[in-house]
């Protein structure tokens, strides 16, 4: 049974390696994540610096979210705070597959072109490593940064590569506002959450 009193806390800039290690492994079955490094010696490598450049600046902004044993984490950009654009895509060229480059970074391209139009918080990646999974972890995530977002009246957005994840999003509050698929890349859906 789910813990409903998981702590969660904002992590601090030296845990980041950890941390992403996490979301590494939590994404070692994600469709999006394979179809960019369908190799398991490349995906081990190659991911954790494209998902540093995605969601890395949440660190910054004490806006990746964590549960106490670090093997959960959501990392957050606030309104306004983005991705260092050139830095992420050199590290998708780094580290994805040659076949599937050209699909991936546009489905970035559109992933980018999807955004709302007025302020947003955007999750970038939300993670448990398997080992921690059903113990409640990602629901926890979601309610401690749903809840910011509702106190300051700010919308919320993600991309959800992974279909399996989108009714934990849609317990949560957020809507599909469309879908993004490239190619042979597989579906990403984004999503939006009006605060309550």
């Amino acid at each position: 049974m789910p813990d409903t009193s998981v702590d969660i806390r904002s992590a601090v800039p030296d845990e980041m390696p950890r941390v992403v290690s996490s979301l590494v492994a939590a994404f070692i079955a994600d469709p999006l994540a394979r179809f960019s490094c369908p190799h398991p010696h490349e995906f081990l490598s190659d991911v954790a610096p494209v998902f540093r450049e995605f969601g890395g600046r949440s660190f910054e902004h004490g806006t990746a979210y964590v549960s106490a044993d670090l093997c959960a984490a959501a990392l957050w950009l606030p309104p306004g705070v983005h991705p260092d654009e050139e830095s992420l895509e050199a590290a998708m060229r780094a580290g994805t597959a040659p076949e599937s480059l050209d699909d991936l970074l546009s489905v970035f391209e559109q992933m980018d072109q999807a955004h709302p139009e007025e302020p947003f918080w955007h999750l970038t990646v939300i993670g448990v490593d398997p080992n921690a999974q059903g113990r409640g972890l990602g629901g926890a995530l979601m309610r401690h940064a749903v809840a910011r977002c509702d106190e300051a009246g700010e919308l919320a957005y993600l991309e959800s590569s992974n279909p399996r994840n989108i009714s934990l999003y849609e317990r949560h509050g957020f809507e599909r506002v469309g879908e993004i698929q490239v190619g042979a890349s597989p579906v990403v859906t984004p999503m939006v959450r009006h605060p309550r």
